[in-house]
């Protein structure tokens, strides 16, 4: 009588047959620490996933937000996301390295089916109204100001 056992219990899950996981991190920081030092924590991240067999496929930094209630004494947090592709111990490992870093405040980690590599809709939104502002011409702008005399 043979068992259909699930992914890495099955007999022949070690030919080859392995596929890393990926996930979607975001990580929140203290408002204290600069946008550049945010970003350098984002690649920190990144290198320890690169160390543990894994690859980082996007890195977005949202900036600097408004937090809904404090969390620990803050306000505001820096926001980054990273869509991984990764064995778990390596998550276990960036997780383990961020529960000793004082300026990250909050971290999630969530296990995805697949990655999602376009811009997220924070993003995409600022781009949308960049473009917008491109195509304003400077006639707009000044009949704007003529009817607001």
């Amino acid at each position: 009588m043979e068992i259909d056992l699930p992914g890495r219990f099955r007999a022949d899950a070690h030919k080859g047959d392995y596929r890393m996981a990926l996930y979607e991190h975001t990580v929140m920081t203290r408002q204290d620490i600069s946008a550049q030092q945010a970003e350098a924590l984002n690649d920190t991240i990144k290198d320890l996933i690169v160390q543990g067999g894994g690859s980082v496929a996007k890195i977005e930094y949202w900036g600097l937000r408004n937090l809904t209630y404090r969390v620990k004494k803050n306000r505001k947090a820096h926001y980054s996301l990273l869509a991984v592709d990764a064995p778990p111990a390596a998550m276990a490992e960036v997780e383990r390295q961020l529960s000793i870093n004082e300026d990250v405040l909050r971290w999630l980690t969530v296990r995805v089916e697949e990655l999602d590599l376009e811009l997220s809709p924070l993003l995409a939104r600022r781009e949308r109204e960049r473009e917008r502002e491109r195509e304003r011409t400077p006639r707009d702008d000044a009949a704007i100001d003529a009817d607001a005399e």
